[in-house]
């Protein structure tokens, strides 16, 4: 076979590829049928080519190496470019240009995560609800969580939640924060979040990075440990109903993800 024919033959095969690639792994990724074909073709090209030559020679190179260096290849190609895709969509502001910007379907301020302003306790429901803001990002398309700063965006501080930890630092308050997301979105989810700290106006601020989840997060909390599905609706966070959760999961996820995190 020609090399000029096996080229022809990856850019087809690599057509299908790339619509099987995609629906294959579905639960990774979240390129579109457009963007998945695009890398199909060039998956297949790179990787059956290269297969191809190494394998077989330039004038007859197998067709079952190059067949199997396209497949390798589109998988590549997929996973790099919706890696490459998130990592671009990712909100990576500093807090104080998150703050400037203001509360939005991928940014929330809350003033604090466990002490309620009005009765001056500590307030477990508070701790649920940043729990809740998480597991939404999660399931959106990800977000920022700043704590410490109020709903018109000045810097309060943590003073107010570190005095119920027994060592008042940012270590200690870091540690409670992902036991407590370990606790109620799972170790493997909590486990994706990025948490900073920032000074602002002399003020300590936490920053929650969120990336979007490749599958569900379930999140498992209050006295009954209900379990339920958030995701972000504008710039709140919102429960799904389980056949608002079931079409949900079923278009983002394309089902196979929801039954997965159910088990």
């Amino acid at each position: 076979m020609k090399l000029a024919e096996s080229a022809a033959l990856a850019l087809i095969f690599g057509l299908l590829l790339g619509l099987i690639g995609r629906q294959l792994l579905r639960s990774r990724i979240r390129l579109s049928i457009a963007e998945a074909t695009l890398c199909g073709i060039v998956g297949a090209i790179i990787g059956g080519g290269v297969a191809g030559l190494v394998l077989g020679n330039p004038s007859d190179p197998y067709p079952l190496a190059t067949g199997l260096g396209a497949i390798v290849g589109t998988v590549g190609v997929l996973l790099l470019v919706d890696r490459y895709a998130w990592l671009r969509s990712r909100p990576n502001q500093s807090a104080r240009e998150l703050i400037a910007a203001g509360e939005s379907a991928r940014v929330e301020f809350k003033s604090s995560a466990r002490y309620n302003m009005h009765s001056k306790q500590r307030d477990e429901r508070l701790e649920l609800v940043i729990a809740k803001t998480v597991s939404a990002f999660a399931n959106s398309d990800g977000g920022v969580l700043l704590i410490g700063v109020d709903d018109d965006g000045a810097p309060v501080g943590l003073a107010n939640d570190l005095q119920f930890m027994k060592q008042p630092d940012l270590d200690r308050y870091e540690l409670w924060l992902r036991d407590l997301l370990a606790s109620t979105i799972g170790v493997v989810a909590s486990a994706a979040v990025v948490i900073e700290f920032e000074s602002l106006d002399g003020e300590d601020v936490c920053v929650v990075r969120v990336p979007a989840s490749m599958r569900p997060v379930i999140l498992t909390g209050g006295k009954d440990k209900k379990r339920a599905l958030y995701v972000r609706t504008g710039n709140s966070t919102r429960e799904l109903q389980i056949d608002e959760a079931l079409a949900y999961s079923a278009t983002r996820w394309r089902g196979r993800s929801l039954r997965t995190s159910l088990r």
